[in-house]
């Protein structure tokens, strides 16, 4: 049966401490009721309350944490649906970048720069690689120690050590004491060294094999010895069984709540075709990975993937807007062109991409459209020409220019005369009809 808000609130000590990052206890008891919080994640939880409620309380998928604690460490897991739709995706999954074995160690360095640098802005949202996978297999042990311990020391992320060989991991695992790598991977026929590693080293582990039930016992086997930060590891080249494998796990945790498999997943993608590895990426970043590695490094293979978490990762009960208010691009003054848009995120941070391409400053007003763009807001009745007449009297704009021109959406047409009839903007100029011809329009139209 299903712990209810208040079966989770009689456990608790009702002090309303805070100390779990939750204003009052019914708060904290909501969460847990949700799957979203572990009972044991109270840290005042009497030892009788631990033991009757903590395995029944803990979300269904474990949540995972690579890295060092806080915000330099990133993670993954504690989702909670088989579909957006049902709810969100919680944990956006991370790009880990493979840096090979075979890389000299200054070429080493340079890719891992190449990683440092990978950060990109977005509708607003900074997005960039997660992880920086470090190959060792075939290095000879104090080698592998040398190479994991000197780019850890320069990387601003997080790192996966990436061998099958148990002398090696852990010579590894070692040299990074302290760091929480994620060990990536142990198999049935390395288990046993593998998870003795993880324990030692209190890393989260990797783990991989042929099928879910041998994967389920080697889950079993690594939380027997007190592993319990566990990645299900898949071969994304095997996409069709890769997808079925990844899904029934995920529904067999969720729906069934069946534990063993109740842990997040990865998915190695690393090919040497970049098209392909963009693709084999984006598709698993939909079906439910947690961490994707990959080869290519250059801005044009990642971004498509980025771009894929991040639509796949917002609210989709949730509007993805951004203040309607005027904004200023460059150094305005009186003489600056006046464009107004919608106050969806997407519509407003291309619009004002190519407003600041153009070098031409300029003011946006941004009229509230419920996060709507600029078509589906018209059809929906949330813009209106006199709506606009209202939001730039508001915005006082005609305050801070001299003429009286406003340029409109060229998907808007029909709100110029009205614009002109009931406003004090008495010439209104027809813009492009996408934002890519907003910079050529201004150059040539905006005198």
């Amino acid at each position: 049966m299903a712990l209810t808000g208040m079966a989770v609130y009689k456990s608790l000590p009702k002090t309303n401490c805070g100390d779990c990052g939750f204003p009052t206890c019914m708060a904290f008891a909501m969460q847990v009721a949700a799957k979203q919080k572990a009972m044991t994640d109270c840290p005042h939880l009497s030892d009788q309350a631990k033991s009757e409620m903590s395995d029944a309380s803990a979300p269904p998928m474990k949540l995972v944490h690579i890295g060092p604690a806080g915000a330099a460490g990133f993670e993954i897991g504690q989702e909670t649906v088989m579909f957006r739709h049902e709810e969100k995706f919680h944990k956006p999954p991370a790009l880990a970048i493979r840096i090979a074995a075979s890389l000299s160690d200054d070429e080493a360095a340079a890719k891992l720069d190449t990683i440092n640098g990978a950060v990109f802005t977005r509708v607003g949202q900074q997005i960039g690689v997660g992880l920086a996978a470090v190959e060792v297999d075939g290095l000879a042990a104090d080698a592998a120690a040398a190479r994991v311990k000197a780019l850890a020391g320069k990387s601003r992320v997080p790192l996966v050590v990436m061998t099958e060989n148990a002398e090696t991991m852990a010579a590894a695992a070692g040299a990074l004491a302290g760091q929480k790598p994620l060990l990536y991977k142990a198999t049935p026929a390395n288990a046993e060294a593998f998870i003795k590693i993880a324990a030692d080293a209190k890393c989260p582990l990797a783990l991989s094999a042929d099928t879910l039930e041998k994967l389920a016992d080697l889950a079993a086997a690594a939380k027997e010895k007190g592993v319990t930060d566990l990645v299900l590891a898949f071969d994304g080249t095997k996409v069709a069984s890769a997808v079925r494998d990844i899904t029934v796990a995920r529904r067999a945790a969720l729906r069934k709540q069946f534990r063993a498999l109740g842990y997040p997943a990865m998915v190695n993608v690393a090919v040497d075709d970049p098209a392909r590895e963009t693709v084999l990426a984006s598709t698993f970043a939909a079906k439910y990975a947690g961490v994707l590695i990959m080869n290519g490094d250059d801005s044009a293979e990642l971004l498509p993937v980025l771009t894929t978490i991040q639509n796949i990762y917002t609210d989709p009960q949730v509007p993805n807007t951004v203040e309607a208010k005027l904004y200023e691009i460059g150094n305005v003054t009186d003489g600056s062109p006046v464009l107004f848009t919608t106050n969806f995120a997407l519509t407003y941070f291309s619009v004002e991409a190519e407003v600041e391409r153009s070098k031409v400053p300029a003011y946006i007003c941004v009229v509230d459209t419920e996060g709507l763009g600029v078509l589906n807001a018209y059809a929906g009745d949330k813009i209106s020409a006199e709506k606009v007449v209202k939001s730039l009297d508001a915005m006082q704009v005609a305050g801070k220019v001299k003429h009286r021109k406003l340029i409109i959406p060229g998907l808007l047409p029909s709100f110029r005369a009205e614009i002109e009839d009931s406003s004090p903007w008495k010439e209104v100029l027809i813009g492009p009809e996408t934002a890519s011809g907003i910079p050529a329009f201004l150059v040539q139209s905006w005198k």
